[in-house]
């Protein structure tokens, strides 16, 4: 099995974990708010569907996707919200139907993909084992609304390193997207792992040091959680600021939490 079709497996994993939280959910149930302001369960699950309709056009019709990326660049502060009301007005059923399918068709067409393909988004072009990291990440992270939502608990998966890795891999453009300059000089994460073991990234003898727990550290970073509120320690100046700040998703800085698991 090559790496992109282990990717895509965990990909198909984390929306299936997810579908489980809704599958069988009343219209109530569906109206239930999520931690994100004015969204409900049923925005987030629109949300996703929504983006991952947007991903697999990328793939397959680069000149519609652009035609909606100059329709966000014309409204940036609304295009998001929009898509999720307009799939979260849609009855529970079809709406989930439409993400089950949405999701389904990206997994094969980032299948098909060729080798070396670099798919047009929103920010820079990604390659399509990024492009399934960045689905991944946002179906865990909006996933993990629902089931606070829900008072639902979601045991942590292996699959939390393709967050993390994202996680690190932003930390020059959590710095950037506040217009600060990121520290120049490496650092160096340590995570435990579910089920034990460490995740580690960045040069061993890094001087700026992040360690700890990796749910936490993915709750962070996807800002689902205050810092209060993780098993997270940074050592050196540069790595509190970046554990103040840290963000594994493009756009502008969100508000996160507040300690406590409230919305900011």
């Amino acid at each position: 099995m090559s790496d992109t079709e282990a990717l895509l497996g965990d990909l198909r994993a984390e929306g299936d974990e997810v579908d489980g939280l809704v599958t069988g959910l009343d219209d109530t149930g569906w109206r239930t708010p999520t931690p994100a302001p004015g969204w409900t369960v049923a925005h987030q699950i629109a949300h996703l569907a929504w983006t991952d309709e947007r991903a697999a056009q990328a793939a397959l019709d680069p000149d519609g996707f652009a035609a909606e990326v100059r329709k966000a660049r014309a409204a940036p502060g609304g295009f998001v919200d929009e898509g999720a009301d307009q799939g979260a007005a849609l009855p529970p059923a079809e709406l989930l139907r439409r993400w089950r399918d949405g999701r389904e068709r990206l997994c094969r067409t980032l299948a098909q993909a060729p080798p070396g393909a670099r798919l047009p988004w929103y920010g820079p072009p990604m390659s399509v084992k990024s492009m399934a990291t960045g689905r991944l990440m946002e179906t865990w992270a909006h996933g993990q609304d629902v089931a606070d939502a829900l008072g639902a608990r979601r045991a942590p998966t292996a699959r939390l390193r393709h967050v993390a890795l994202i996680g690190v891999r932003a930390r020059g453009y959590a710095y950037a997207a506040r217009g600060l300059e990121p520290p120049a000089e490496e650092f160096r994460v340590e995570l435990t792992a579910p089920g034990g073991g460490v995740w580690t990234f960045g040069p061993e003898d890094a001087a700026q040091r992040v360690t700890g727990d990796a749910l936490g550290f993915c709750l962070l970073v996807t800002q689902r959680a205050h810092r209060a509120d993780v098993a997270v320690t940074a050592y050196g100046p540069d790595a509190d600021r970046w554990l103040d700040i840290a963000q594994a998703f493009a756009g502008p800085p969100g508000k996160g939490r507040l300690p406590g698991g409230g919305a900011a």
